[in-house]
């Protein structure tokens, strides 16, 4: 199978989206604005609420692309749904070498958005999420820290199986989860263990780890 098969990871134009749904999916138009459901068994929708030149666009049962766990029980959950479901991010892509002179080309515009599904439950894909959150988890015991995952090299290797006229620069290809912990038990914060910055690379996720800070009190 390819590293990016279309069972593992699709790109799509909202537009095409919101015209024809993927299957666990339906679009609610009310006037100008799209109300997208989602079956949240088999789906992990990770999209804020954004306007489009068509109207605003709300998926109604996103967690948000930063998702925020304040106990073990919110974390088991979130991971569970990370290595079991399908993902599913807004991403921008912005036209590298843009030009005020020439015509966009029809497959690329400055700005156009896409939505970017993968299948975590891919065992490949599974190992590497899996991988690296267990290395967060080991790296941060204790502390209230945040996790980006970053797809940026998954859609260049996607741009690469997809040529477009541009090479385009891909925005906003990443989710957030944020655990916070109560302050006054954040020892390797107060002892000043807590200044550190975590890096795991791996070859469709890049997860980069960064530890919260928090102000003394008064």
């Amino acid at each position: 199978m390819s590293p990016l098969s279309p069972r593992r990871m699709t790109v799509t134009e909202v537009g095409e989206f919101l015209r024809g749904p993927p299957a666990g999916f339906s679009v609610e138009t009310i006037g100008s604005d799209h109300r997208v459901h989602s079956d949240d068994d088999t789906n992990l929708v990770l999209i804020d609420d954004f306007q489009s030149c068509s109207g605003k666009i709300t998926f109604q049962n996103s967690l948000g692309r930063k998702v925020k766990m304040r106990n073990l029980w919110e974390y088991s959950r979130v991971r569970q749904s990370l290595l079991t479901k399908r993902i599913y991010l807004l991403v921008t892509a912005c036209d590298q070498t843009p030009s005020v002179t020439k015509k966009k080309p029809r497959d690329l515009r400055a700005g156009m958005q896409y939505v970017v599904s993968i299948d975590s439950s891919d065992p490949f894909l599974k190992w590497q999420m899996e991988r690296g959150l267990d290395r967060t988890i080991s790296s941060v015991a204790g502390e209230s820290y945040w996790v980006d995952i970053d797809i940026v090299e998954a859609l260049e290797t996607w741009t690469a199986e997809h040529p477009m006229r541009t090479e385009p620069v891909w925005r906003d290809a990443s989710f957030t989860l944020r655990y916070e912990s109560d302050a006054l038990f954040d020892f390797p914060h107060w002892f000043g263990f807590s200044k550190r910055t975590f890096m795991a690379r791996h070859f469709i996720f890049p997860i980069y780890i960064c530890p919260m800070y928090y102000r003394t009190p008064g």
